[in-house]
């Protein structure tokens, strides 16, 4: 090892390498605290020529090589395992937007550039990346496709691997795979790109990617709804598609516990009503507005909708938001979370929502669901909140059991048991659980293909 880490040293000089304990920390355990590795030492190269060095560094001494971008992951993909034997490869100092072309409306980010970097630029030129989440702030764009991340906008534009022309890879024996086309027709061969987004640096490194760019939506209008169920959401739904067609950006459903633990926790978040279920919509585009207003007005005449605040400026749009993008951050603070981001259906969403209720009722009362989601695309966060004061044990017997309740549900209804945040570590067993054989069979060809010695991300995803 010790000469393996001179190597790596001489690769990245004195600037790209880190071993000082206290710095190391953050980047050793995920967002939630939930996992915790070791490293002895964290590089970060600037260059992709550098991250084929460290690859094959790491390929010749069989040693396991880490990615890792902003590190705000849900699934511990991103942290090196507990042996202190593998080497963290930090992204971040390849942050450089290499290419904006407005006419071709694409544009080519490092891996390491900000997701709110990335459509800064965009914005720069009149064109629009519809890549958005609540941590846009500090997550990666190498780690969105190394996830397929879904956010806010999936209902019109797609998950990440929608937004992907082309990729630059760097495979496990250090070749660079240099395939940043921006063609929006390709059907010579396989579409390489799809294998690496998604894949978690399982079978290589995202270190480039050419995205899609698209016209600037205009003026969007954001309105806080009230309905009485789930049922009620998914009939609006189709009702505004109907409506507004593609003008829909983002549908989000929250269930009551969700607000009342960000009113609880989140400083200065004010709702305009109560309500069992509120609903999200952003709409853009010719005449949004006006067709948005004209169809929840029909939603209050049929029932599906129960009041209504449209914002009145770009602030008030800014704070419905924040209420929705701080759900996470209040759920830490609350206690003890059990996470699932789960997708089933959309037009099984109601009866996912109900039958999880009565079974986790039954199978642990002492559980709370804290539900939220982006429904316009099946995508739920169904979570589940414990008392504090557990007696020793009980904890992880409890998760288990509620997972088992979740997931059990998802695959009756022809689920995901991920549906953008990827698996990771912590949903390993899960994905085996819910996989055919035959897609474990094809995922394992594929990693025994792309990485023989098992240096890439080792011990993530299968």
């Amino acid at each position: 090892m010790d000469v393996l880490l001179q190597q790596l040293k001489c690769i990245v000089g004195d600037d790209g390498w880190q071993t000082d304990p206290s710095v190391l920390e953050p980047h050793l355990t995920e967002w939630r605290n939930v996992v915790h590795g070791r490293t002895p030492m964290m590089v970060s190269p600037e260059t992709t020529g550098q991250v084929a060095e460290i690859v094959r560094a790491c390929s010749a001494a069989g040693v396991g090589l880490v990615p890792q971008g902003g590190n705000t992951g849900m699934c511990a993909g991103a942290v090196p395992d507990a042996s202190g034997e593998q080497i963290l490869l930090n992204l971040s100092r390849l942050n450089r937007i290499r290419n904006v072309d407005a006419e071709n409306f694409s544009l080519v980010a490092e891996a390491g550039c900000v997701l709110a970097d990335v459509r800064s630029a965009a914005r720069t030129v009149s064109r629009y990346f519809p890549l958005s989440m609540g941590g846009e702030g500090s997550c990666q764009i190498g780690g969105n496709l190394s996830t397929n991340a879904g956010g806010i906008n999936v209902i019109r534009y797609g998950t990440a691997r929608d937004l992907v022309l082309g990729v630059e890879v760097v495979l496990a024996d250090g070749t660079v795979w240099n395939g940043l086309r921006t063609l929006r027709k390709d059907t010579a061969g396989y579409d390489l790109k799809q294998l690496f987004i998604g894949s978690e640096g399982t079978l290589g490194i995202i270190t480039a990617a050419a995205l899609r760019l698209f016209p600037d939506p205009g003026e969007t209008v954001t309105a806080l709804l009230a309905v009485p169920d789930a049922l009620a959401a998914v009939t609006l739904l189709g009702n505004l598609r109907h409506a507004l067609q593609d003008r829909i950006q983002a549908f989000e459903l929250i269930g009551s516990r969700a607000m009342e633990y960000v009113q609880r926790h989140i400083p200065d978040v004010r709702l305009p009503f109560a309500s069992p279920w509120y609903v999200l919509v952003d709409a853009a585009g010719g005449s949004a507005a006006e067709s948005l207003q004209a169809a929840l007005m029909d939603g209050m005449r049929d029932g599906t909708v129960v009041d209504t605040a449209i914002a009145k400026n770009e602030a008030e749009a800014e704070g419905f938001w924040r209420a929705r993008h701080s759900i996470s951050e209040a759920e830490r603070r609350e206690g003890i979370g059990v996470k699932h981001d789960i997708s089933v259906p959309i037009a099984s969403m109601h009866e996912f929502l109900v039958k999880g209720e009565e079974r986790l009722a039954r199978a642990v009362p002492e559980a709370e669901p804290v539900v939220f989601g982006h429904v316009g695309d099946g995508n739920l966060h169904y979570n589940a909140h414990l008392p504090a004061g557990l007696e020793p044990g009980r904890e992880g017997e409890l998760r288990t059991r509620i997972s088992q309740v979740v997931y059990g549900l998802v695959a009756e209804l022809d689920g995901s048991v991920s549906a953008e945040h990827g698996i990771g570590v912590l949903k390993k067993e899960w994905l085996e659980a819910h996989k055919s054989g035959v897609e474990m069979r094809l995922m394992r060809t594929l990693k025994d293909a792309l990485d023989p010695k098992n240096t890439l991300n080792p011990g993530k995803v299968i």
